[in-house]
């Protein structure tokens, strides 16, 4: 159990402030004048900045306490930190801010500005995991608000620092597209992390997209905010390792704040604030800090640190100095500090005694409730471009009155026709403006539409990602592109811990709609080995909340599209749809030109959950498959159809979640089911599929064979025919079932 340094601290600071009594002297000022010399703030300002810096270390106290008592869950705390309360104090609430854990100060300083706000109550409920916390509902202890432009962050390894990237990124864009969020104009993105977070990947890759875009003169208004303590956990940041790495940063301006002296901290960070606004251009404050009372409550600090050291950390308390600043200016004497200091104490611990007798959680309905919106109500469609302007912009002869083409023009022709009708669509991604994508899917919407809502991006997914995270915050409907689904594994946390989970978090008061393109799947004809034949999407079916689609061919694909977006806007749902590349260009399943689709009408759209059905009712043999699998299924039951052999075949489109009730209607009075699944053998939706029957049909379960991938990579070159669900292999296997 870990020795609480809380009483030391404290102890240290009722003394300290108690040693300056004799020598208080009261010095008459306005509210609006300044209280240091060569420093702005006013004195209403620093007692305004103690007041927050208390609160938030009472907050920490408290914390504890709680947690001792078994009353609480949670004790990483902000104490050190309290300096950030000058950036909650000179942002404006209309600013968003993506919050570091430690940020308690920053959230009391922005709080007190807005009438009606409770902090402190609010911070408790979510300490004790009640189901009245205003933010996550109880779901985790987060620093959020709708009404102050927090969105909830969870994240302890900077994740978040790519989304404010693409938020700010997005926050003068709106300004050109005449659409998204009704922010100021000026408003600015607040980011804040500790020194340990910068050397992740997640902050590497936001810092130097921020860093790319604002080298080509791109605003994009974003305050980073490092809170530089020294120490990640137990593991030291170097001595001026910040500093060295982002003081000349191209494209980044640096300023460096003292965030234990409010009296010379304050001018820096107003500054950089005025810069970051005015400008445009992205900033580093760099703010100096100490960390108080270890990593959490749990962590025994002697193990890492020497006494004289946490003893000469805590000699350097920020409040304290923030304290003997206000005495020694004649502002506050000290037992004025000391009855402020306790009375902030009482308030908070009487919201502690408040919170633990609020309601928690107690049904996994209620705790799934804002990943798992009703589907089944209607689905409002979004609106549809002017008739006259689309024909006009299709000159004169829109897409469904052309000849059938492959699905690789129709999902084009349908990104053009989401660009026309819906002005808040931005789609993104590498290579995807005047070149048109790896596979021109995305051919001439760069000339249609302009570089404000259609563009190249660096080559990194997961800043791809963010500013598509960045973009559903500011009010767009983001459509980015991964070139192919090998490449999303670089950055699938930013779907996992960060889009898919924010309206968890919030409530489902915050969302991020987007709809992800990904070229993916195999078969490629020995093209690009693995990474461009990746034949597994297992991890994203592990994300909660997330909805992934697919399809066969083009119409299917296009009537796809629209429901995503539809879905994205009505329910702020992150969609992802996986384009099957061997399919783009496909022409003939048996017959020439017989996997040529017409364009559908710009009202289509595919219902949530549709599947099709393929071959007589009354078929005893259902096979069950999707995209490049369902393609295969086609050519094979063809094949057994000449021998005067029937199947019935299910085509999934909606691969999570999976349309159970359709799954089992189908397999109603079925002798057998074959499962075709081109994903790993051990890691397939088919042993989703196996359970849904199994779990309906008890003993009456038809006999269920499976064709898959082999757990491997797709090799180069013909050998992945070897490893792969093929036309021949679907014959023999339902050959086999039915005389076997």
């Amino acid at each position: 159990m870990a020795v609480s340094r809380v009483r030391f601290v404290e102890k240290k600071f009722r003394e300290a402030v108690n040693g300056l009594t004799a020598s208080f002297r009261r010095v008459r000022r306005s509210a609006d004048e300044p209280v240091f010399p060569g420093c702005e703030m006013t004195q209403s300002e620093a007692v305004y900045l103690l007041e927050s810096q208390i609160t938030s270390r009472l907050i920490d106290y408290v914390a504890r306490e709680l947690k001792q008592d078994g009353k609480s869950f949670y004790t990483i705390g902000s104490a050190g930190h309290e300096g950030n309360a000058m950036v909650g104090l000179l942002t404006r609430h209309t600013d968003p801010a993506f919050l570091h854990y430690r940020s308690g100060g920053f959230y009391m300083a922005r709080a007190r500005k807005v009438p009606n706000e409770t902090p402190v109550f609010d911070t408790c409920l979510s300490l004790v995991a009640s189901s009245e916390d205003p933010i996550s509902g109880g779901r985790h202890k987060v620093w959020g608000s709708k009404t102050l432009n927090v969105p909830p962050q969870t994240s302890t390894i900077a994740s978040h620092l790519p989304k404010a990237m693409g938020m700010a990124f997005f926050m003068d864009r709106r300004k050109i597209m005449e659409v998204g969020s009704d922010l100021p104009k000026d408003s600015l993105v607040v980011c804040s992390f500790g020194d340990a977070s910068v050397n992740h990947a997640s902050a590497v890759s936001a810092i130097n997209s921020t860093a790319w875009c604002s080298f080509q003169h791109l605003p994009i208004p974003l305050l980073y905010v490092c809170e530089d303590n020294g120490i990640g956990i137990s593991v030291r940041t170097p001595a001026e390792w910040i500093e060295s790495n982002y003081a000349n940063r191209a494209g980044i301006t640096y300023f460096r704040a003292d965030g234990l002296d409010i009296s010379k901290g304050y001018s820096v960070v107003r500054e950089a604030i005025h810069y970051c606004r005015t400008r445009r251009r992205p900033v580093f404050l760099h703010l100096k800090t100490i960390r108080l009372l270890g990593h959490a409550g749990s962590d025994v600090e002697m193990t890492y640190r020497k006494k004289e050291e946490i003893e000469a950390i805590e000699a350097r308390d920020p409040i304290l100095k923030t304290a003997q600043l206000l005495i020694n200016a004649g502002v506050l004497s000290p037992p004025e500090v000391l009855t402020l200091y306790d009375d902030i104490g009482e308030q908070v611990r009487a919201a502690g005694r408040e919170a633990v007798t609020r309601p928690r959680h107690s049904k996994p309905e209620t705790i799934m409730a804002p990943i798992f919106p009703d589907f089944s109500a209607h689905l409002p469609a979004a609106d549809l471009a002017d008739v006259d302007l689309r024909r006009e912009f299709w000159n004169g002869q829109p897409p469904e009155e052309q000849k059938p083409r492959h699905m690789g023009q129709l999902i084009n022709w349908g990104l053009h026709d989401l660009c026309l009708a819906q002005k808040d669509v931005v789609i993104f991604g590498e290579d995807i403006a005047k070149k048109g994508g790896v596979y021109r899917i995305s051919a001439q919407l760069y000339e249609k539409f302009g570089v404000g809502r259609i563009f190249n991006t660096v080559l990194d997914e997961t800043s791809i990602l963010g500013l598509a995270i960045g973009a559903g915050h500011s009010k767009l409907l983001p459509i980015p592109e991964i070139q192919y689904l090998a490449y999303l594994h670089n950055a699938i946390d930013q779907l996992r811990g960060e889009a898919s989970s924010l309206q968890y978090f919030s409530n489902g008061q915050f969302s991020n709609p987007m709809v992800v393109r990904i070229a993916g799947f195999a078969y490629q004809r020995g093209f690009g080995g693995h990474f461009h034949n990746d034949n597994s999407f297992a991890a994203l079916r592990d994300i909660p909340g997330l909805i992934m689609v697919t399809a066969s061919n083009g119409s299917d694909m296009v009537r796809l599209m629209r429901t995503a977006v539809d879905m994205a806007r009505a329910h702020g749902s992150v969609v992802v749809v996986i384009e099957p590349i061997a399919l783009y260009m496909t022409k003939d399943l048996v017959d020439k030109g017989d996997w040529l689709c017409d364009y559908p009408a710009p009202g289509e759209r595919m219902a949530i959950g549709e599947v099709a059905h393929h071959g007589p009712e009354d078929a005893d043999t259902l096979v069950i498959s999707y995209a490049n699998g369902y393609y295969l299924s086609r050519q094979a039951c063809h094949d057994l159809e000449k021998e005067g052999v029937a199947t019935r075949i299910l085509e999934l489109r909606f691969l999570l979640p999976l349309n159970r009730s359709a799954i089992i209607e189908a397999a109603k009075g079925k002798k057998r089911v074959i499962i075709v699944d081109e994903c790993r053998q051990t890691a397939s939706l088919s042993e989703e599929i196996i359970t849904i029957l199994v779990e309906a049909y008890q003993d009456q379960i038809p006999r269920i064979h499976r064709v898959t991938g082999h757990d491997t990579f797709i090799p180069l070159g013909d050998a992945w025919e070897c490893v792969l669900p093929s036309r021949q292999s679907i014959y023999d296997t339902i050959k086999e079932a039915i005389h076997g």
